[in-house]
């Protein structure tokens, strides 16, 4: 079991991950106001002390903890870590982010440490964002400064701060849509006090609304985390602890794209050149701002060069790259530009068409693990010139196996990704593949589009359209939605879509993805739609006792068939026209691979 601590923005995020395993996990929160929609999360509630969390841990079986409060729930994070050390389980920590401290502010230890400032600078009247508990924090200001505090709205908070004897003259509400700036016109402070509560916690917009006015900022620093918790940076980093930490947790285990691992390769080899030091562990900024890390290993060094190397772990995605070693040649250069430039080795395949958004003749490494490779570059080298190739032992032969010819590259592998990590199975990562389909094939000039589930429907329907190239064909999966919009992006003015029965039946009923965990056959459906073109009672009877759509095929005599599938064409046809606005041709393909009608 997990448990999880924090009724935070953290902690809605650590929901949203756990949830992804669809396994029941326990979730911890001060009071019942701190709201929490999952139908995995069982709900834990109230102040837990050393012994109370200990018995709740052995109680339930207690294996991995994540704390996600708030970075200033200090006795909450001791209690944490020493029930959890008690018992030699690990505790993740979900931690903000938090931008580079400002100069300009006060920065204060503590709240004494804060007081002792405040007094120093000869404020007279002060606006406190440090929550109702701080209150007390401040009382001895009260001779020679005046305070208004700033809580939640809701009566617990009210009722907090009139037992600290707060006048509530000197109170102000916290809304989730005030305006910083607007509060700040409203009590004209002489300065703010707040707390560094990191970017979920609104701490830049509160210095910026301040700064802007000129009202000094004072803010008391994030206290320190115990030593051992386990640091995730957001979705990814979490997900990534915990597939670690509790094994089959999760159904599937998430991988790293090939552009992570290239950058990976990068950092290391850019390291022994600058330093000659490389620790065989290096970390990666991913385009979402987490970093991972991953082993590499220094294949060869020379003057101004090095060469450094990871093997891709796709986690249980069925990526024909797993397993590949993916290998970085990184030289300093002399060239006044003080550009970084990028070289395709050997298995990294050539653009030869438009659309990818790279230039035609160079090698395929894609924008964004393009970036992620020059931004590592310019943390360990902000200037200079600087020559990258990028290799893949093997790859070419790899490609076989992929649709890289499709979209033009040819000769082997792509460098790839957009979010720097593979999500098993990845519908996200199945539509950017698809989307660079359809962009190349408006980018070659085809007016027609002909898409298809898979190569078995894709063989019978291509020998319809003899005269149009590979690029024209593409793959729609169960995402026929989202083929749909990209071509109507793309531009491409006709739509040919070829489907096999079991998603036909779906697509009818109104269902754009047509995964089969998503929807379930209809027997209902289809015996209405039988019976309101005249189908025979007999065939709506034996409708009613399919247990596959493809027995469609068998069920019906051909009287009936020829005025049901049309029909069921009629009804696809009209689902895709509702968001796509071009000519679109509808066929049905049998279970042997032969178009059987066609509007």
């Amino acid at each position: 079991m997990i448990l999880v601590f924090g009724g935070t923005t953290e902690g809605r995020i650590a929901t949203r991950v756990l949830d992804g395993a669809g396994k029941p996990y326990l979730y911890s929160t001060l009071g019942d106001s701190q709201k929490i929609e999952s139908p995995y999360a069982v709900r834990k509630s109230g102040k837990l002390d050393h012994d109370a969390l200990s018995a709740l841990i052995e109680q339930e079986t207690v294996r991995l903890i994540i704390d996600a409060a708030h970075p200033f729930a200090v006795n909450l994070h001791k209690v944490v870590d020493e029930a959890a050390k008690a018992v030699g389980i690990p505790v993740i920590r979900l931690e903000r982010r938090f931008p580079e401290r400002d100069s300009r502010i006060v920065w204060c230890d503590d709240y004494d440490d804060a007081v002792r400032c405040i007094s120093a600078s000869g404020v007279r009247s002060l606006l406190a964002l440090t929550g109702v508990r701080t209150i007390p924090k401040f009382k001895s200001l009260a001779a020679s400064c005046s305070c208004v505090f700033r809580i939640l709205d809701r009566d617990e908070s009210r009722l907090e701060a009139e037992s600290y004897g707060i006048d509530p003259n000197q109170l102000v509400y916290y809304r989730p849509a005030d305006d910083e700036g607007e509060l700040l016109d409203s009590v004209r402070p002489d300065a703010i006090i707040t707390k560094e509560s990191g970017e979920s916690g609104g701490f830049a917009a509160k210095v910026e609304a301040a700064m802007s006015r000129g009202i000094k900022v004072f803010a008391v620093k994030r206290p320190q985390l115990p030593a051992g918790f386990i640091i995730a940076e957001g979705e990814v980093t979490l997900r990534r602890a915990v597939e670690r930490l509790m094994p089959g947790f999760f159904p599937l285990r998430s991988g790293l794209t090939t552009g992570t691992c290239a950058t990976a390769a990068v950092v290391a080899s850019l390291s022994m050149v600058l330093s000659n030091e490389f620790s065989g562990r290096v970390g990666v900024v991913l385009p979402g701002g987490e970093t991972v890390e991953l082993d590499a290993e220094l294949e060869e060094i020379g003057p101004g060069f090095a060469v450094a190397s990871v093997v891709k772990d796709a986690g249980d995605d069925p990526d024909v790259t797993n397993g590949a070693v993916i290998k970085a040649r990184v030289e300093l250069s002399s060239r006044e530009e003080g550009d970084i430039r990028f070289y395709g080795g050997e298995g990294i395949g050539t653009v030869t068409l438009p659309g990818l958004g790279l230039e035609v003749g160079g090698p395929a490494i894609n924008p964004v693990p393009r970036l992620m490779m020059e931004q590592a570059v310019r943390r360990l080298l902000p200037e200079g010139a600087v020559d990258i190739t990028v290799s893949i032992p093997g790859g070419e032969s790899l490609a076989l196996r992929t649709f890289n010819s499709r979209v033009g590259v040819e000769g082997g592998l792509s460098i790839i990704g957009t979010s720097g990590v593979v999500r098993p199975f990845s519908n996200e990562a199945f539509a950017e593949a698809l989307m660079r389909e359809i962009e190349v094939a408006a980018a070659t000039g085809c007016e027609r589009l002909v898409m298809n589930s898979g190569a078995k429907s894709e063989k019978s329907v291509r020998s319809l359209y003899p005269e149009l190239p590979q690029q024209a064909f593409v793959h729609y999966g169960n995402a026929i939605g989202e083929a749909l919009q990209g071509a109507c992006r793309s531009g491409i003015k006709r739509v040919s879509i070829g489907l096999m029965i079991g998603k036909a039946v779906k697509l009818a009923e109104g269902h754009l993805d047509t995964h089969s965990h998503k929807v379930s056959l209809n027997r209902e459906f289809l015996a209405s739609l039988a019976s309101s073109v005249g189908c025979s009672e007999s065939a709506v009877g034996k409708i009613m006792g399919m247990d596959m759509a493809r027995d469609l095929w068998n069920t019906i005599v051909p009287v009936d068939a020829d005025l049901f599938f049309p029909k069921l064409l009629r009804r696809c046809l009209k689902v895709c026209s509702g968001i796509y606005g071009g000519d679109i041709e509808m066929m049905i393909i049998d279970d042997n691979g032969v178009v059987k009608y066609r509007i």
